[in-house]
Parts: structure tokens; C-alpha cells; sequence
């Protein structure tokens, strides 16, 4: 080509105007479109508590252990009043018709008196009537017994109160480990989603020749982990609704409505029970106290029975008499004092026997001082702990969220390994579980710590 031609060209190729450039659109990243029947929840239970009064209410109702805890007030009640009735004056009163088969004539067990005024008693059937009163006016283990019932008494009332605290810890500790149970079961699923997307990523990343067969195996075993994970989830759900029904007197799963404020369970709990100003006026102890004050006036009660009793009786008997319908042929009144020689040594044995039983409610309520002083300790201190694992576990599940989109970005671009996205999948469900258990265990943690150091009166 001769000069001029080449300067020719080079002439027409500036004055020609450039094409405009088109802007080249981003590549449209993969959005994997995954469906699998174990995605979807577990059926809801058959009957919903959707209230901490509804389910309360249904404990009122339906408790075993509270109704058995009643019958036993109800017992010691009764025993209070059997010990006062030998306290009491006793009267009886008893009517008789009597005929003597050998000799009709006679009037039967009746004996003539000046009180009969010259009457004589019916014959051949003659009738009696006849009233006894007796009062106790000295009985010293009469007393200590009546103590001792007292004391049984206070303590069965103690009993119930802490019951109704136990249950109502319990039945709080059970709605929270339902719902728990739920959110686990729930982000079991969406690990199982993300494993099961990154599994769809990993095999068109294998079907365009960027992976390589063991990068597909890694992530289906993956996806197979959060499979088994789902699956103990599951069953860890329906054991918490079943534990909930049983905690409510239901012999079936029961489960906790999506509407269920679980936040305002604290307050719930404060309108059912009252904190204590002291420590020692908490119902097991005050059980236990009782306890040992029943064993020592029962000892008493047979220390006592070596001593002399003093009682007060009064007779009076009536007959049939004949012209008038009848008379009164007798009334009497005495004192009897009565002095304990000898039983054989079992007076002796009953005393060992109660001081051995009054021990054994001395050490039990010195062992439930000491269970009560460190549970106390441990629950205050829950908290603080509770706290300190929430916030951890939420500083770790923001880097593993961090780690998990950076290690997939890596990945998609070619740069990063399935090893490396395995490993940041499950790291991120685990931070993601453990940051929801951290916080149901916070909210427990305060109603253990309001609970040991509270008394119900529902």
C-alpha cells in the first residue's frame, strides 16, 4: 500500500463517528429454587394455650399434685380436731329394753332406791335410759398432742403454698421451653433451606465445570446433618408440648399460640405471686419448720404419758316404773385420777422412737436451709450469666452471618472452596440456635430468680 492511500484511510477512519458503547447489565446471580417435604412445620397440637392466665387457670383445675396437696390439708385439719375432742366434754347418752327369760317377774339390772319414791320398775320388760358426761381436766399429753396437730396443720398449709409456687416455676419453665422448642424447630428449617440452596449452587457450579465432584459431596452432607438436626428438633417439640399437657392435666400434647406474649411473662408471674421480705418465711421452709415443731410436741406428747391424768364423770340413769311412766333411780359424780405404773416399756420406746423422728426433722429442715441459701445464690447469679451468653452469642452469630455471605460470594466467584461453605453454613446454624436458646434462657433465668424468693397464693 502506497503512502497517500495509507494516509487516505487513516483520514476517513477519524472523521467516522464511534458507535456508542451499550452498558453490559451485571451477571443476575443464581437464585436456586429448592422444594422438599420435611420444609414444612411440624402439625400444630390438637388444643392451644394462647395466655399465662388460661394456662394457669387450667393447672387450678386440672393438677393432681394440687388437689392431692388440698386432701392433705384437708387430713391434718382433721387430725387437729380429732387431738381437741379429748379435750372436750364427751357426753353419751344410751336407751335399753330388757327381759328376764328365767324370771319375768324380775326386773332386769334395776335395783329398788329412795329415788324411785316407792315405785317399782315395769315388769316383765322393763327399759332404761341412761347419760354420761366426762370432761378431762388435767392431761398434759392431751395437750402436747393437740400442739402437735397444730403444727402438722401449719405445715400442710406451708406444703400447699410451695407446691403452688413449684407449679407455677414449673408451669412457667414449660411455656418457655415449648415456645424454645418451636423457634428451634423453626430455624431448623431454614438451615435446612440454606443447606439445600447452597447444595442446588454447588451442583450448577459442578454442572458448568467450576467444582468438582467432592465439592457435591461435601454439601450434601451437609444437607444431610441438617436433616438429622431437623429431625431432633422435631421430636425435641413434641416432647415440650407433651411435657406442657402434662403440666397442664392433659394426657396429650398441648401447644403454645403463635399469639402468646412470652415477653410479658414476668409480669404475668408478679400478679400470681408476691416476692418475700425474708428468706425464712418461704413456704419449704416454713413447711420444714412446722415439720420439726409437730416431731417435738409429738415427743412430748409421750413424755407426757408418764405423767398422772385427772378427769371429771357423770352418770345418770332412769327406769320404767310402775304407776308412772318412770323416774330417775340414779345420778352420780366423780373424780378419777389415773397413774401410769407399768406398760411393759412401751412408753419408753414411744419416746425414743419420737426423739429419733424429731431429729430427723431437725437435720431435713437445716439441709432445705442450706438447698434454699445456694438456689437462691444460683439464680441471682443466672442472670448476670444469661445475660453474658446472649450477648456472645449474638456478637457470634453476626460474624458467622458475616463469614457465611462472604464465604458464598467467594464461592459463586469461583475463589473459594465447598469446605470452606460447608463450614460457614453450619457455623452459621449453630450461632443462629444458640442465639435463640440464649435468649429463652435469659427469660428463665429471670423467673427462677423471681420464683426462689416468692410465695403463691393462688
Amino acid at each position: 500500500m502506497s503512502a497517500p492511500t495509507a494516509l487516505l484511510l487513516a483520514f476517513v477512519a477519524a472523521s467516522t463517528p464511534a458507535a456508542p458503547s451499550t452498558p453490559v447489565p451485571p451477571p443476575v446471580p443464581f437464585q436456586p429454587k429448592v422444594e422438599d417435604p420435611m420444609l414444612a412445620p411440624v402439625p400444630a397440637a390438637p388444643q392451644q394455650v394462647s395466655t399465662w392466665e388460661q394456662a394457669l387457670t387450667l393447672v387450678r383445675e386440672r393438677s393432681t399434685n394440687l388437689r392431692a396437696a388440698e386432701a392433705g390439708v384437708q387430713r391434718a385439719e382433721g387430725r387437729w380436731r380429732q387431738a381437741l375432742a379429748s379435750l372436750l366434754p364427751n357426753a353419751r347418752a344410751s336407751a335399753s329394753a330388757a327381759h328376764d327369760l328365767l324370771n319375768p317377774d324380775t326386773a332386769v339390772g334395776v335395783f329398788p332406791t329412795p329415788a324411785l319414791d316407792g315405785r317399782t320398775p315395769t315388769s316383765p320388760i322393763v327399759g332404761t335410759l341412761s347419760a354420761s358426761l366426762s370432761q378431762s381436766l388435767v392431761d398434759v399429753g392431751a395437750w402436747r398432742g393437740l400442739s402437735s396437730a397444730s403444727a402438722s396443720e401449719r405445715g400442710a398449709v406451708a406444703s400447699l403454698q410451695d407446691l403452688r409456687r413449684r407449679l407455677t416455676l414449673g408451669l412457667a419453665r414449660t411455656l418457655v421451653a415449648t415456645v424454645a422448642a418451636e423457634r428451634a424447630a423453626e430455624i431448623n428449617r431454614v438451615g435446612l433451606l440454606q443447606a439445600l440452596e447452597r447444595s442446588a449452587l454447588t451442583t450448577r457450579s459442578f454442572d458448568l465445570g467450576a467444582s468438582n465432584q467432592l465439592d457435591v459431596v461435601r454439601v450434601n452432607q451437609d444437607v444431610a446433618l441438617a436433616r438429622g438436626a431437623l429431625v431432633s428438633g422435631d421430636e425435641q417439640l413434641r416432647r415440650a408440648r407433651e411435657a406442657l399437657g402434662i403440666a397442664l392435666g392433659f394426657g396429650n400434647a398441648v401447644g403454645v399460640d403463635t399469639s402468646f406474649n412470652l415477653g410479658g411473662l414476668m409480669e404475668d408471674t408478679r400478679k400470681a405471686c408476691t416476692p418475700l421480705e425474708d428468706l425464712d418465711t418461704r413456704p419449704d421452709l416454713a413447711a420444714a419448720r412446722a415439720q420439726m415443731d409437730a416431731s417435738r410436741d409429738s415427743r412430748r406428747q409421750a413424755s407426757a404419758g408418764y405423767l398422772p391424768t385427772l378427769g371429771l364423770t357423770s352418770n345418770l340413769q332412769a327406769v320404767t316404773t310402775d304407776p308412772s311412766f318412770g323416774r330417775f333411780s340414779s345420778w352420780s359424780i366423780a373424780a378419777v385420777l389415773s397413774v401410769p405404773l407399768w406398760e411393759g416399756g412401751l412408753r419408753g420406746g414411744l419416746v425414743k422412737e419420737r426423739e429419733g423422728i424429731e431429729r430427723q426433722a431437725a437435720e431435713t429442715l437445716e439441709g432445705s436451709r442450706r438447698d434454699v441459701s445456694v438456689e437462691v445464690t444460683q439464680a441471682r447469679r443466672s442472670i448476670e450469666v444469661a445475660q453474658a451468653l446472649v450477648k456472645t452469642a449474638s456478637e457470634s452469630r453476626e460474624l458467622a452471618d458475616r463469614t457465611d455471605r462472604l464465604t458464598r460470594r467467594s464461592f459463586e466467584v469461583g475463589r473459594g472452596s465447598s469446605l470452606e461453605l460447608v463450614q460457614s453454613g453450619a457455623a452459621l446454624r449453630q450461632a443462629e440456635l444458640t442465639l435463640a436458646l440464649r435468649e429463652f434462657e435469659l427469660v428463665q433465668a429471670r423467673l427462677d430468680a423471681f420464683l426462689t424468693e416468692a410465695r403463691c397464693d393462688w
